[in-house]
């Protein structure tokens, strides 16, 4: 159940049954030569809504930006700055809150979130209760990193082994190409990648890693490994979700 394709009674008959929401999350940053800029935001997006589907779950809106300043020296990324971020997620949760959602479950596509994210959810019960909502107390988030999933990452190394690397990865492209196969892309890439280095500045990743991969061979995904890195995610996202709504 999508929340921006009902109306206000659907919301309101959905909270007589369920507190609950499921909020995607991702970025808008570049993934090397042949990953699409939208990845993080692409892959979260379709994960959350195969879960909202099979457990008749609602799905928010995509958070689409998000904390990716360090890849902001590569054309086309866009991102929100952790004081910013913070904002927009306090902001979210706060409004559904008044309407009566308790359980917000952040299916995330973009490592870079991670920090902020946390950070965001204890600015938020903070503010929640600065503002006396009445079920203040009862609100709980928590995230599911769809690319850490216990049975993605398993599959990921079996398949792709070293070459998975951590940014632009051949799992995460794979997924996209699976949701968009009309936007599969092909390009030349290095044999030599760069991997290891620290995270700083935008200047100083782009320098360290001068096509944007993180050790990885995107070359190596394919849609039809796509679709079983998004059944695999989809399954255990879904359990871990259920998991959340019953736990106090």
């Amino acid at each position: 159940m999508l929340l921006h394709l009902s109306t206000w009674p659907e919301v309101e008959v959905y909270l007589e049954k369920s507190k609950g929401i499921i909020l995607p999350i991702g970025s808008t940053e570049q993934h090397g030569p042949t990953g699409l800029i939208g990845t993080d935001a692409i892959c979260a997006e379709a994960i959350a809504r195969g879960v909202g589907e099979g457990i008749n779950a609602m799905v928010c809106p995509t958070i689409n930006v998000g904390m990716a300043l360090h890849h902001t020296a590569f054309p086309g990324s866009i991102s929100l700055r952790p004081s910013t971020m913070i904002m927009v997620i306090r902001d979210y949760i706060t409004c559904l809150a008044k309407a009566g959602f308790t359980k917000y479950f952040f299916i995330n596509g973009h490592g870079g979130n991670i920090a902020t994210m946390k950070a965001a959810f204890s600015e938020t019960y903070q503010h929640l209760a600065d503002l006396n909502i009445p079920n203040a107390e009862q609100v709980q988030c928590t995230v599911g990193n769809w690319f850490m999933c216990g049975s993605v990452w398993k599959l990921a190394k079996e398949l792709y082994g070293d070459q998975e690397g951590s940014h632009a990865t051949p799992s995460e492209v794979a997924v996209t190409q699976y949701v968009y196969p009309e936007s599969i892309k092909q390009a030349p890439l290095s044999p030599d990648v760069g991997a290891g280095h620290s995270i700083y500045g935008a200047a100083d990743f782009r320098r360290r890693y001068p096509d944007g991969r993180m050790g990885s061979n995107p070359a190596l995904a394919t849609p039809e490994h796509g679709k079983q890195f998004y059944d695999l995610a989809v399954k255990e996202l879904s359990n871990n979700y259920l998991e959340f709504l019953a736990a106090e």
